[in-house]
C-alpha cells in the first residue's frame, strides 16, 4: 500500500497487528512529482519515437532490469507487458530514445486521469547512463503529453535516487507530495 509517510505506517502496523501470521514492513520511499510546463532539457545526441512491435524484446528486457534494479523483484509478465506497451493498450505508450539506429532508453506513459497521465517506468540501461538521454526522453514523452491536451503529468521517484530526483526537476517537474510504501508479509510458515 502507498501512502503519507506517517498515516501509512500507522495504518500498515495497525492492520498487521489485527492479522494472524502477519508482518508489515516499509518499502520505497518515495515522492510525486508534478509537470505543467517543460523546460527544455541539456541537449542529448538523439531522438525520441515510440516503440513499435519490433521493440518488444528489448522493452521487455528492460522491464525485467528495471524491476531487478529499481523494485528488487523480478517481473515474469514482462513479455506481455512489452506487447500491451507496443499495441498501445489502455492509454500506454512506450517511448524511446535513438541514438545512430540504437534504442539507449526508454519512458512509459500510461495511467491516464481526467486530466493527467503518469510517466514510468523510465530505465537507461548501465551503459548509457549520463549522456542526458533519460531527461531528454522524459522530456519529450512529457511534452508530448501536454501537447496532446493533458494538464499536466506527474511521475513517482525513488526518495534514495538523487539523480532521477534532480533530473526531473530539471525539466519542470515539482514535487508534490511524499508517499511510503508498505509490504504486507505472511509470517506463517
Amino acid at each position: 500500500m502507498l501512502g503519507p509517510p506517517g498515516d501509512a505506517e500507522a495504518f500498515a502496523r495497525r492492520w498487521a497487528a489485527m492479522r494472524t501470521g502477519r508482518s508489515v514492513e516499509r518499502g520505497l520511499q518515495e515522492r510525486i512529482y508534478r509537470l505543467t510546463r517543460v523546460i527544455p532539457a541539456w541537449p542529448a545526441a538523439g531522438r525520441a519515437r515510440t516503440a513499435q512491435a519490433g521493440d518488444r524484446l528489448t522493452v521487455a528486457n528492460w522491464l525485467r532490469a528495471f524491476a531487478r534494479e529499481a523494485l528488487g523483484e523480478a517481473m515474469d509478465d514482462a513479455p506481455v507487458l512489452a506487447d500491451r506497451w507496443a499495441a498501445r493498450l489502455g492509454g500506454r505508450a512506450m517511448w524511446l530514445w535513438e541514438v545512430d539506429g540504437q534504442v539507449v532508453s526508454m519512458a512509459g506513459v500510461s495511467g491516464p486521469t481526467p486530466h493527467g497521465i503518469r510517466v514510468g517506468p523510465v530505465y537507461t540501461p548501465p551503459e548509457h547512463r549520463r549522456r542526458g538521454y533519460a531527461g531528454a526522453l522524459v522530456a519529450a514523452a512529457s511534452q508530448a503529453q501536454l501537447d496532446g491536451g493533458r494538464r499536466f503529468v506527474f511521475l513517482f521517484t525513488d526518495l534514495a535516487n538523487p539523480t532521477s530526483n534532480h533530473v526531473y526537476q530539471a525539466i519542470g517537474y515539482e514535487p508534490v507530495a511524499d508517499v511510503d510504501q508498505w509490504l504486507f508479509r505472511s509470517t506463517a510458515g
